[in-house]
């Protein structure tokens, strides 16, 4: 069966070998709350689809217009064999209950590294922050060779924040994106990050310059959520 849980996912979790996101344009925060507890409602009268999803999670948009999902599956076979025969009938009764719902974007990931100086479990995450970097062609080395990078820079930073978790990079498939999927303490933690001198949550060093200005780079995004709904096999 399927059940709700209020834990947060763990990136790094090994199993996972296919892990997706994906955005739903829904328009107000009246029609978010609306959407997850249709997806909700949808799972929970619905056996857990398949041993080959491990995980699937909703989360808010901090403007109201939209929901991110982030699913962890053992495989892309597996997600594929969910397409054919129950995604669908999902979709068709969550979009009965909400009419309108605009599905913007699917990207397929792998995850690569994971960041933290935080025991698991000692700092709950009260915002979860999506950076989506792309760059302008397919080039895996180069995908890892930023994040290689960025971990450099970090671990250099002469000012963290204390309200960072953690980070958690995952490299596109298609090989030109990155999408870091990071953990903070609150919302105001990651606007007082960027609120410091520099560009980004890093301080004004040689080695985050170096990140910002990384050959093929075209452009970054940067998106707060809330948590609002985990579901797991029961």
């Amino acid at each position: 069966m399927t059940r709700r849980t209020t834990a947060h996912p763990a990136p790094d979790r090994p199993e996972v070998g296919a892990p997706f996101f994906s955005t739903w344009r829904v328009g107000t925060p009246l029609r978010q709350r609306q959407t997850v507890e249709a997806i909700a409602d949808t799972w929970e009268r619905r056996p857990w689809p398949t041993e080959g999803l491990l995980g699937y999670f909703v989360y808010a948009g901090e403007d109201g217009t939209d929901l991110l999902h982030y699913s962890q599956w053992v495989d892309e076979q597996a997600y594929e064999a969910f397409v054919r025969t129950r995604r669908q009938e999902r979709n068709d009764e969550i979009d009965t209950a909400v009419p309108g719902i605009e599905r913007v974007w699917l990207g397929r990931y792998r995850h690569y590294r994971s960041l933290t100086g935080d025991v698991r479990g000692a700092r709950v995450p009260g915002c979860v922050v999506i950076v989506d970097v792309e760059f302008d062609g397919p080039d895996p080395a180069r995908q890892r060779a930023w994040v290689d990078a960025v971990e450099e820079a970090l671990a250099a930073e002469p000012n963290p924040h204390p309200g960072g978790i953690s980070a958690h990079f995952h490299l596109g498939t298609d090989g030109t994106r990155v999408l870091n999927y990071a953990e903070w303490e609150s919302a105001q933690d990651h606007i007082d990050a960027l609120a410091v001198p520099g560009d980004g949550v890093g301080s004004a060093t040689g080695l985050w310059k170096r990140v910002q200005t990384w050959p093929g780079l075209k452009g970054s995004t940067v998106s707060r959520y809330q948590y609002a709904l985990g579901l797991v096999p029961d």
